[in-house]
């Protein structure tokens, strides 16, 4: 018998009715025969009370913006627009969605290290805030803003001489393609103004998906030392810095909750007592899997139930054109089990191992390996947590012709 692998923490807040996983009070397979399968579902009031603990729990002159790349389906974008204080954007498609879904303009910002002329072009004729990320990006936005007549709100993304330890994804610190490096800021500050475009501050992301406070607490209070240091060479308060994100969910086994209670003290005392050039700023933490990632799950439906060798095989009708990330393809070094269970027999003990396949022609298709289940047939239906983020859109959903699952938010 092949070594059982355990399956990740599955998040709170998801309960068993009549022996199903419900979600909004939903049974499993009362959603999919309505919606179809495979479906993922995301929760309004999960994302609500998401955001209700971070502002409880930040200082209260904190924004708190959403990164709309974790989850840009339109009505939990629409839903997260009446939530947060901003939307981070990474594309002109993004702008177009952000604004249809009911952003203000001023209350956008853009970042991404390829934005094209095109997309600029949108940005600055919108008046949403571009993260500047180089110095040709910065001249390209300045000549642009100049034919038009317009006057570019621009922020200067850093790429900080630091980095967010234990980030799953390091964003900043040594070599990268995001932001300006250090010494290179004050030069394009000193540019952008005399230009008359509107400087409106500092972008500066040093890694995402991190579970440790403390992590969390000593970038923060870097990426503050480092905005007043450029302000101070710079001779000018920025009148907005964004300090990034990383806080990140549990995917995997061992994995905990981040505190936020314990990061929110320490920021407000950080904020407390800020460098006078830094007294009028406005702060702002830009959170995407945090959100929304735990708010949805992804059901598939078992259409096979198969033996070889000794080991059964649960074949599903997703997969990983749906679930990149479930599978352990999308940026993790050794593949770990996601949160998943068997919906239809929620509350049954396990009492098999199992591997959970989709229905792709590719051993990659692997939802969940060697996991412990209680026993499934054909017909029962299979939940993957934490699918609210880099799911449906983060996924290759027309590889090999299957197109995408239905996406639906509950109240």
């Amino acid at each position: 018998m092949s070594k059982v692998k355990p399956i990740g923490p599955i998040p709170a807040g998801y309960v068993g009715r009549d022996g199903e996983l419900a979600v909004s009070g939903v049974k499993a397979r009362a959603l999919v025969a309505d919606h179809g399968s495979p479906l993922f579902v995301y929760s309004q009031k999960h994302l609500s009370s998401r955001i209700k603990t971070l502002r409880d729990a930040m200082p209260a002159q904190l924004h708190i913006h959403f990164a709309m790349k974790a989850n840009p389906y339109a009505p939990v974008l629409s839903h997260m627009v009446g939530l947060v204080d901003g939307i981070d954007i990474a594309s002109g498609g993004e702008l177009t969605m952000a604004i249809k879904a009911g952003a203000a303009a001023k209350k956008i910002s853009f970042a991404g290290p390829g934005k094209r002329d095109d997309e600029l072009l949108a940005a600055i004729q919108a008046g949403v805030t571009i993260n500047i990320e180089s110095p040709t990006e910065c001249d390209r936005a300045l000549a642009i803003g100049a034919k038009e007549g317009l006057q570019p709100r621009l922020a200067v993304r850093v790429n900080p001489d630091f980095d967010l330890k234990g980030s799953g994804m390091k964003m900043g610190g040594g070599a990268k393609q995001f932001g300006m490096d250090v010494e290179l800021v004050a030069e394009n500050v000193h540019k952008i103004v005399a230009a008359g475009a509107h400087w409106r501050g500092f972008h500066i992301f040093a890694g995402s998906q991190a579970l440790k406070a403390d992590a969390i607490i000593e970038t923060q209070a870097q990426t503050i030392a480092l905005a007043a240091r450029l302000a101070e060479e710079i001779g000018a308060s920025p009148e907005h810095v964004n300090l990034g994100g990383g806080f990140g969910i549990p995917y995997f086994p061992g994995d905990t909750s981040v505190d936020v209670a314990e990061i929110g003290e320490a920021l407000k005392s950080q904020l407390s007592v800020l460098p006078e050039i830094l007294e009028n700023t406005q702060f702002a933490l830009e959170l995407g899997r945090y959100l929304v990632g735990e708010a949805g799950v992804y059901l598939t439906t078992i259409i096979d139930r198969k033996e070889s060798q000794g080991e059964t095989f649960l074949v599903v009708d997703g997969g990983l054109h749906h679930q990149l990330a479930a599978s352990g393809n999308f940026g993790t070094v050794i593949r770990r089990n996601y949160p998943a269970a068997i919906a239809t027999q929620y509350d049954k003990r396990a009492d098999e191992v199992v591997s959970i396949v989709g229905c792709l022609c590719t051993p990659l298709d692997l939802l969940s390996d060697r996991a412990e289940m209680p026993t499934a047939q054909v017909g029962d239906i299979v939940v993957i947590f934490c699918a609210g983020a880099y799911g449906a859109s983060a996924s290759p959903a027309n590889f090999l012709g299957q197109g995408p699952a239905k996406e639906i938010l509950l109240s």
